[in-house]
């Protein structure tokens, strides 16, 4: 397998959201991936839930294929925070990983109320510490909770995380927009992860369209207009990569493992440039010095 010496790379479940969790693993071993992303909670009534509860047969599954090929699980997901009390659900997407050996669970913020939503996020810390899992609040570009600004704060009153997606950075269009960028760097620490994927320049019209191309229809990384070499650039250089594209068309066309190994060429390009850039950087510095 060809594994990047620098930082673990993973392949997100929406990559392939119809492929279930065991041979999820061995397409992300087979296309040179150090870990995966689970689902391990539906986010829609038509999507097919996967059961990775403690005890299941499709857990210990799992779990066999991720001895046998070394790939890991470090995120699973998906939780929309509303305001309702689904700390029964929480608790449930814990259990399941904690017994896959993941770190981290992410959420949105679907409630308006910052207030409520930041006790939430603190009761799920909370929670989480018996797990090992911390919550990872992404900033999504349809929901109340769209910016780095907003999810950092957020994040730093419930002392938990913020996961950036490459999708809902540009697409991100609100107040504050024009320090996404500044925003970003500043709060580096709290990201224990980068979601990369490519896309358009211009933002789709409506927020049909926007979760359209969220949930469906992404561009490979490097292949697209979104500026990824300076999103890599603005954080850590050994932060942990997760390629998050989803495809229905390009997934019929290539097969799960030519889609996976299509991706994992992407981000190793990318990567690659950005490192190369940062070296330069640092060359140039050394030399005014």
């Amino acid at each position: 397998m060809n594994r990047n010496a620098r930082r673990p790379i993973g392949l997100a479940q929406l990559s392939l959201l119809n492929t279930a969790p065991p041979r999820l693993v061995d397409v992300a071993a087979e296309a040179g991936f150090d870990f995966v992303g689970v689902r391990v909670r539906p986010v829609t009534p038509a999507e097919r839930p996967y059961d990775l509860q403690p005890g299941s047969p499709m857990l210990r599954e799992t779990l066999a294929r991720m001895n046998d090929t070394g790939v890991g699980v470090r995120d699973i997901e998906f939780l929309l925070l509303d305001g309702s009390d689904q700390r029964d659900a929480w608790l449930r997407m814990m259990e399941a990983g904690h017994a896959l050996g993941a770190s981290s669970l992410t959420v949105a913020g679907g409630d308006p109320d910052t207030a409520r939503l930041a006790h939430t996020l603190a009761r799920m810390t909370e929670d989480g510490r018996s797990f090992g899992i911390t919550p990872t609040l992404e900033a999504i570009s349809y929901q109340p909770v769209a910016s780095i600004a907003q999810a950092a704060g957020i994040a730093r009153q419930a002392s938990c995380r913020i996961v950036v997606d490459t999708l809902h950075f540009n697409r991100y269009t609100g107040p504050g927009a024009a320090a996404q960028w500044d925003e970003l760097r500043s709060n580096a620490d709290l990201v224990p992860l980068l979601q990369l994927c490519d896309g358009p320049a211009e933002r789709p019209g409506s927020r049909d369209s926007l979760v359209t191309e969220s949930r469906s229809e992404r561009g490979v990384p490097g292949e697209g207009e979104f500026d990824l070499f300076r999103t890599v650039a603005a954080l850590p250089g050994n932060l942990p990569v997760s390629a998050e594209v989803p495809s229905d068309r390009r997934v019929v066309e290539l097969g799960e493992l030519g889609w996976a190994r299509r991706l994992k060429a992407g981000v190793d390009a990318v990567l690659a440039e950005a490192d190369a850039g940062r070296q330069g950087s640092s060359f140039l510095a050394a030399g005014a010095g």
